[in-house]
């Protein structure tokens, strides 16, 4: 099992991603350069968060133009596991494999804070493997307030496409819990095949206790569970 994941320019998440996935969550993980046009090697594919080409005009709008983007829509078309984390998040939504997009957040203020997330639904392949219905993880970011219209809000609803939720420590999402003015408090989307996952929160600072706390691990135990089950299924069904 290996993950890969992609490194435009600018980005400065990717050696977290490695370490959390690699030394904390113990699976293999190797980087991709925004230049390669095959990634079909990998089980998984992350976006991690940062500046891809310093989000000049908007924040991803660059990075979907990188040569590795048509390998990544070709991947998850395919029915492959793709998951973004903050600027991982708002490549995905400018690339057309999420729908809507992140603008800047309602206060006009950069906010680095830990928040909770009241996880929606825990039988997807990225919340499998959570126990808790409310969870802990950092964000960092000057644009994460997701919004759309509102027919494609009421589909995301309706088709059970909210993964995350800012909300309080008892799971309400409240006016107070929202940091950055998304819609319905919508942190966290799928697609509607539900394999790609975007988020604006960082899992993978939320990998050991010494830096705040562990919540993010089980987004890759689920993703591996998932794999692993997905694999599974062929040899189960020839007996």
């Amino acid at each position: 099992m290996k993950f890969g994941i992609v490194v435009f320019p600018g980005t400065w998440s990717d050696g977290d991603m490695h370490y959390a996935i690699s030394t904390v969550s113990q699976y293999d993980s190797d980087y991709i350069w925004h230049t390669d046009t095959s990634v079909g090697r990998f089980d998984a594919i992350i976006l991690p968060g940062g500046f891809s080409y310093g989000d000049y005009l908007r924040a991803g709008a660059i990075a979907r133009f990188s040569p590795v983007m048509e390998a990544v829509a070709d991947y998850a078309r395919g029915g492959g596991i793709v998951f973004g984390s903050c600027n991982g998040f708002q490549i995905l939504c400018e690339a057309g494999l999420l729908p809507g997009a992140l603008v800047r957040n309602d206060h006009t203020q950069f906010r680095c804070q830990s928040v909770e997330l009241k996880v929606e639904h825990r039988d997807t392949p990225f919340t499998s493997g959570y126990d808790n219905d409310v969870v802990t993880m950092p964000i960092s970011h000057g644009e994460g307030n997701y919004q759309a219209d509102a027919d494609t809000i009421a589909e995301l609803e309706a088709n059970d496409q909210v993964i995350f939720r800012y909300a309080d420590a008892h799971g309400d999402a409240t006016k107070e819990s929202n940091p950055n003015g998304s819609i319905n408090n919508i942190a966290g989307i799928t697609n509607r095949a539900g394999n790609v996952l975007g988020m604006m929160p960082h899992p993978e600072r939320a990998c050991e206790s010494v830096i705040g706390g562990t919540d993010g691990n089980a987004v890759w135990h689920s993703i591996a569970q998932h794999i692993r089950d997905a694999i599974a299924l062929p040899t189960a069904s020839r007996r």
